[in-house]
């Protein structure tokens, strides 16, 4: 059965179709806005986007952080309470199997955010005979409220000050009097928040999150406009970014997703491990001489050689690029070289540029207080 957002009325009211789906969830792609408007409240202001699609998934029990250990390759045990990690969850062969988040609560209570890959099959497998308890919470809805003015949007309405919230740590707490867990991160290259609520408070939080930031220029933002954030961001996107169906960690720039010195035994580590220095091409950004967006699964040539394939790209009228996340061959990705990529509206030129191609520092998503 379909899942279904509770904010699909205020979706439509904002002119959404709801034609398109992710993960088994209808989502708001576009609304009558501007995409790009949208965009740019996000960097100047702030937006409000509906992330409920994102798949939420309880963990509990005595051996909930020994299990989770043997699904990822970082160490589940020595996460704080109160903390969260992105893992490169990989399969038996060390490739990328989707993208997941996991998320401590307790001493043993944790949740996992994943895409749409494998985690809860693999999460099945090492949980059998173990004394664990996992289920997706169907009800659970997800609200990212990202920008600048973020956290005086929240100022005044929730019960802790989030100017003591560090990045990728959450609270549980009450904002607009409704019990919710607030998270510090996004996916947008700003200063945001994640807001977790019942179904039954996902509405009512977010009129009130649009009355109370009105004044801030808050916008409703469609996934139109976050794709533009996040390619500007140069955030990966599972599984559209990796495209050969095999792509490890290292060929994508997510070492840092694996703790590589990790003691015990975890999906794929074997594997992982050893294609660690054998990578084939590398995650790269190309500045793309051209007035659009290239079209993802274009091939890049250098010199007439085969040089890599694009995953992402998109227009970013904030910045005056056209943007792209690409693979390339190890010999093609230093900085500076030029490279041709051909799709089926023509060839342009584009140099490989340092990513993310806003806030290459990611300092802007550091900054705490209001």
């Amino acid at each position: 059965m379909k899942r279904q957002s509770v904010l699909n009325d205020r979706h439509r009211a904002l002119g959404s179709k709801l034609d398109s789906e992710i993960w088994n969830m209808p989502i708001p792609q576009s609304y009558s806005t501007d995409p790009y408007a949208e965009a740019l409240a996000v960097r100047s202001a702030a937006g409000l986007f509906d992330i409920s699609a994102l798949n939420i998934v309880n963990v509990s029990g005595p051996d909930a952080a020994d299990v989770l250990d043997k699904l990822a390759p970082i160490d589940v045990k020595a996460m704080r309470h109160g903390t969260a990690r992105l893992a490169a969850l990989v399969n038996d062969k060390g490739q990328l199997s989707d993208d997941l988040m996991i998320i401590r609560d307790g001493e043993n209570e944790f949740r996992l955010s994943h895409g749409g890959g494998n985690t809860q099959e693999q999460l099945a497998r090492v949980a059998e005979g173990r004394n664990v308890k996992w289920e997706q919470n169907f009800d659970v809805h997800m609200m990212s409220l990202q920008g600048p003015r973020a956290a005086a949007i929240l100022k005044g309405h929730i019960d802790t000050d989030v100017a003591t919230l560090p990045y990728f740590e959450h609270r549980a707490t009450k904002l607009f009097g409704r019990n919710v867990i607030l998270s510090r991160g996004g996916y947008s290259g700003e200063e945001g928040f994640e807001i977790s609520c019942a179904s039954a408070d996902a509405v009512a939080l977010w009129d009130a999150l649009m009355d109370t930031g009105k004044p801030h220029g808050l916008m409703a933002a469609s996934w139109d406009a976050l794709e533009i954030v996040r390619v500007e961001a140069a955030l990966l996107f599972y599984p559209f970014d990796m495209p050969e169906g095999d792509t490890t960690p290292w060929e994508v720039n997510l070492g840092w997703a694996v703790d590589a010195d990790k003691q015990g035994d975890y999906i794929g580590k074997q594997a992982l491990l050893a294609a660690r220095g054998k990578e084939r091409f590398f995650q790269a950004g190309v500045s793309v001489k051209a007035d659009r967006a290239m079209e993802a699964g274009a091939q890049i040539t250098v010199d007439g050689k085969d040089a890599g394939v694009v995953t992402s790209t998109m227009f970013s009228q904030h910045l005056m690029q056209s943007l792209a996340l690409v693979h390339l061959k190890p010999e093609y990705r230093a900085l500076g070289t030029r490279v041709e990529i051909a799709d089926s509206q023509g060839t342009c030129t584009g140099y490989v540029t340092r990513t993310p191609f806003y806030d290459p520092q990611r300092i802007r998503t550091r900054v705490q207080g209001a």
